[in-house]
């Protein structure tokens, strides 16, 4: 026999002619010692298969099994020897007996070596694609063309078929990505099938790739949370298409590994980006927003002007203004939008623009508010509204005529100490159609006049108490002399020192005016 029919017969590699040369050759002895007209050696197959012939003379059956009662049979270790004895009956010589035993053992454990040294080289094989693979969806960042690299990688990967990638999204997973053919839009999360097959059983995933004999899925899973399912279906060889081997499903978990923290690589940069582009959107609507406020102040003879707010995030709801009008007189409002954030800063917005147009229009009093306020039910939703302080100075005169509009009273300090407010002469804008009142009020010289937000007062302290109008009509009684900038900062310093470093919870806005 040549080395091929060896490695046939035997099911297992030899690399050195030697060996069946070996074996033959103490087989023929044996023949010839007891002059027997046939003798054939069967070895062991393994994995339950039939002794199949390695070596022998004359006609002889293909499998120890199928010898007839006219063979002699006598087995040994991992071997069957099958002769037609002599017509003395002479007994097998016995030293080429226990050559022959010996030389059977040396050929199979040359034979275990190499396919031991055949399977560690396989496994380096193995994990030297896993770590080539590992390496080329690492260096993808785009969430897209992850998904396409992870699902091709994996079908080479296994000689796969066909292949489809799900990603876990809400109780179950979506469909992201097929290769091959088609498959299921989506499968719940705790479906038996699904629970089957990443237990292993190839066949119970039927309808998840259809067409599909034998499918291999493993759970995609990062931090010990699912966070998908990777399928593969049909291993390919030169016989067709067939089951995937235990190996296979170790390969493709490892795989799954890497895919994981590929793809959660992947989420946080897309997250990343959006932020970073969420943030610049924010920038961009806080440059706008400052840009609504006044850069400089109307010079209003006998008269000092202040103002200032903060946001208490990059955008906020409040707004304030000081507007020159016809006659040399001042306008001055403080509006507080609903809420905060980008939604409110749009509001405000909204309520500059209406409002610009309305004074360019008509004169400021309740008429003017009621219209405004259309616009503003027009235009907002409806759990928006906002509160609103429009008030016109008449310098030479010192008469002050205002619309409140669900807002803080403001607060004028007269030059003694007293305290007036200007109440509220209406509802907030936005919330129903109705008339609102005018209010009038004098500015005599050494008299301060304050419109504020709610976020001053409504600050808070770790307890819970409120910074109150309380303390605010103090400071603006010890200020009476102050100049207003510094009025405005000591203000401010107050109600921070007063929420004792907590987060500012509203956006605090201050506008004053003294008269000299």
């Amino acid at each position: 026999m040549d080395t091929s029919s060896w490695q046939t017969l035997l099911g297992l590699p030899v690399r050195r002619s030697g060996d069946e040369a070996i074996v033959a050759a103490l087989l023929e002895r044996l023949r010839s010692a007891g002059g027997w007209r046939q003798a054939g050696l069967y070895v062991e197959g393994g994995e339950g298969q039939c002794r199949r012939l390695v070596a022998g003379e004359g006609e002889l059956p293909a499998t120890a099994e199928e010898a007839g009662a006219e063979l002699q049979c006598l087995d040994l270790p991992g071997a069957r020897l099958l002769y037609r004895p002599a017509d003395d009956g002479r007994p097998p010589e016995e030293n080429a007996l226990v050559a022959l035993v010996a030389a059977i053992d040396a050929c199979r454990l040359r034979q275990e070596l190499e396919r031991e040294r055949f399977a560690v080289n396989y496994r380096g094989v193995g994990v030297e694609a896993l770590y080539d693979v590992g390496l080329a969806i690492a260096s993808t960042l785009d969430f897209d063309q992850l998904c396409d690299e992870i699902l091709l990688r994996a079908v080479s990967l296994l000689d796969a078929r066909k292949g489809a990638l799900f990603l876990l999204e809400g109780d179950c997973y979506r469909l992201v990505q097929t290769l091959g053919g088609t498959a299921r839009q989506a499968v719940a999360r705790d479906e038996a099938a699904i629970e089957a097959l990443l237990a292993g059983h190839q066949e119970a995933g039927d309808g998840l790739l259809p067409g599909s004999r034998y499918l291999l899925a493993v759970p995609i899973e990062s931090g010990g949370d699912a966070r998908g399912l990777l399928v593969v279906a049909d291993k390919e060889s030169r016989r067709g298409v067939g089951p995937f081997p235990e190996s296979d499903g170790r390969t493709l978990g490892q795989f799954a590994n890497q895919a994981a923290i590929a793809l959660e690589n992947a989420r946080l940069h897309r997250e990343a980006l959006e932020k970073e582009r969420l943030e610049r959107e924010i920038q961009i609507a806080a440059d706008i927003q400052q840009r609504l406020l006044p850069k400089r102040y109307p010079e209003v003879e006998g008269f000092e002007l202040a103002g200032w707010s903060r946001p208490a995030r990059h955008v906020g709801g409040d707004y304030y203004n000081l507007l020159a009008r016809p006659g040399g007189r001042l306008a001055v409002v403080v509006a507080d939008v609903s809420g905060k954030g980008m939604p409110a800063a749009l509001m405000v917005s909204t309520a500059h623009s209406a409002l610009n147009l309305l004074l360019d229009r008509a004169d400021i009093g309740s008429d003017l508010v009621e219209r405004l306020n259309r616009h503003i039910l027009d235009a907002s939703a409806p759990n928006k509204f906002i509160t609103l302080l429009l008030a016109e100075i008449d310098p030479p005169s010192g008469g002050v005529h205002y619309v409140n509009a669900g807002h803080n009273p403001a607060l004028l300090v007269r030059c003694g100490g007293e305290v007036e407010e200007l109440h509220p002469g209406g509802l907030p804008l936005g919330m129903f159609t109705g008339s609102y009142r005018d209010g009038r009020a004098e500015l005599r010289p050494g008299d301060l006049l304050c419109l504020y937000s709610d976020g001053i007062t409504e600050a808070e302290e770790p307890g819970g108490e409120e910074f109150g109008p309380g303390r605010l009509t103090d400071l603006l009684r010890r200020g009476a002399d102050q100049p207003l900038s510094e009025l405005v900062a000591s203000i401010d310093a107050a109600a921070l020192a007063f929420a004792e470093g907590a987060n500012q919870a509203d956006d605090q806005t201050l506008v004053l005016l003294r008269r000299q």
